[in-house]
């Protein structure tokens, strides 16, 4: 197995899980190493894994590389991951997300069909997002057939990217699936995104930044159970067909930030009594922010078996925990790349 971007958050996540449970794979991660990919996320893999885990340092970019890849490691399964994933970061620098999620996916699918030709025993799977399709109104959910009407930078290269590994098993019948899942959290995530910020902040004291009033509603899926749907996916899903990954935990944002600070409060209380919710100021909204994100998961629940095991409630305590005990892995990930300031004002 090929897992790409497996120094990030899902991925890191995913080889691990991957691993873990099929003691007879052997998955080679493939990760070019930016700011949001760190070889701290991957601590004790190796020495877990032994000879059945490989650590490649490449940039799917570099098309001779990943071709050259399927061939030196007899790759039969892609789990295609990699992207760069931010939407503040797709404000401010729009051309990186294209040429990563766009080229790099091509790249990876010509790779695959050099290799594989008519092999049917082979699987290529693409990770994506549900924010290809837009913004949603109070009462519906996103299906898989839901049309795609992206609002981002970051989302139109991943809506772009979902349609060529779509082109490539209409043309080509290369072995694909794809899954569109909702805003994932948990251990490992890049603390530039909502949940790992609020909970650094609200340690450090600092103010808890939201955008607008704080009305945008995401369906919040723990990472684990996002790395069980994709195992379930790769090994059981249908070729060319989309898959649709959702925790069924709408929140608005300024609710997961209140949470978190009731979380953090308990754990660490302020020494003058206080509360954190007391942190929580407005700031400007992001430009083309998307009210409300909601996954209609029904299909690879009924077609394949997954639910998620973990609510809201338990998922949220379980970061919080992971974080507070993980103080040094945040500094360390976050030298000289992020310093905790705003993002995304096209300024």
């Amino acid at each position: 197995m090929l897992v790409t971007g497996g120094a990030g958050f899902i991925g890191c996540n995913f080889v691990r899980h991957a691993l873990a449970k099929d003691p007879e794979l052997r998955l080679v991660n493939v990760d070019a190493l930016t700011y949001a990919g760190h070889p701290a996320s991957l601590r004790g893999v190796a020495e877990a894994f032994g000879s059945r885990y490989t650590f490649v340092h490449a940039d799917i970019r570099d098309a001779e590389k990943m071709r050259s890849l399927f061939t030196e490691r007899a790759i039969d399964t892609v789990v295609h991951l990699a992207a760069e994933s931010h939407v503040d970061r797709s404000i401010d620098g729009p051309l990186d997300f294209v040429d990563t999620n766009i080229r790099g996916t091509a790249n990876l699918l010509e790779a695959a069909r050099s290799a594989w030709r008519a092999r049917r025993d082979v699987r290529f799977h693409h990770v994506s997002t549900d924010e290809v399709f837009g913004s949603l109104e109070a009462e519906n959910l996103f299906c898989e057939d839901t049309p795609y009407d992206p609002s981002s930078p970051y989302s139109a290269s991943k809506a772009a990217s979902d349609h060529l590994v779509r082109a490539w098993h209409r043309t080509y019948d290369l072995p694909v699936t794809l899954s569109n899942c909702s805003n994932n959290y948990g251990p490992y995530q890049y603390p530039e995104k909502l949940i790992p910020l609020m909970i650094r902040n609200a340690v450090a004291g600092k103010p808890l930044p939201v955008y607008g009033e704080g009305a945008n509603v995401r369906d919040w899926l723990f990472v684990e159970d996002h790395c069980r749907a994709l195992d379930l996916v790769v090994r059981k899903g249908l070729p060319g067909r989309t898959y649709n990954v959702g925790g069924s935990n709408e929140r608005t944002n300024l609710e997961v930030v209140h949470a978190l600070c009731d979380l953090v409060d308990e754990v660490r209380p302020l020494g003058d009594g206080g509360n954190r919710r007391s942190l929580v100021s407005f700031v400007a909204d992001r430009p083309g922010h998307d009210l409300r994100y909601a996954i209609d998961a029904e299909r690879i629940t009924t077609e394949l078996g997954w639910v998620p095991d973990h609510d809201f409630v338990t998922g949220l305590l379980a970061t919080v925990t992971w974080y507070l005990e993980n103080e040094e892995w945040c500094e360390e990930v976050t030298t000289d790349s992020y310093d905790g300031g705003r993002l995304g004002l096209n300024t």
